[in-house]
């Protein structure tokens, strides 16, 4: 059995025990990333929605925790995987992204570093990778602090 396969058939049992009706989801692999390992994205379609995103999306990131748990059990494979409902996570990706981008530019003029709010490790990774592609070869990133006041700081390169 592929991953793919293992992700949809783990993700239904999962969804099934918790009692939550489900549309279908999609995976998708991007293979080329910057971090080596290809990421597993499971888009679900599903009346409820709010259940499966929790308060402050606490309970997104713990079925996404635990279904990466489950499949690399499984597999044996250390996989990366990012679970979204309903786009909840594309739109705080992209949220993320927009204020990380405002703090480049005010790093670029200012030349004082810039610290985003604390957020969780995956958003602190999406902020690393974008800040590493083209058009960022001035700048660094480097998270900072401890536990969940953990944060991303943008540096202009000397």
């Amino acid at each position: 059995m592929n991953i793919e396969d293992l992700i949809q058939e783990t993700l239904a049992e999962i969804l099934k025990n918790m009692g939550v009706a489900f549309g279908k989801f999609k995976v998708s692999v991007e293979k080329k990333t910057p971090f080596g390992s290809p990421v597993y994205r499971i888009d679900i379609d599903s009346e409820e929605a709010a259940t499966l995103i929790g308060y402050h999306g606490e309970t997104i990131a713990a079925l996404q925790h635990l279904l990466k748990t489950l499949v690399w059990k499984r597999a044996n494979e250390n996989i990366f995987v990012v679970l979204d409902v309903d786009s909840y996570r594309k739109r705080q990706e992209e949220s993320v992204l927009a204020l990380a981008m405002r703090k480049v530019e005010t790093a670029r003029k200012s030349l004082e570093d810039q610290v985003l709010p604390p957020m969780s490790p995956y958003f602190r990774r999406v902020v690393h990778t974008a800040l590493t592609g083209p058009g960022f070869e001035d700048i660094t990133t480097e998270s900072v602090g401890e536990g969940d006041r953990r944060a991303v700081t943008i540096k202009v390169k000397a």
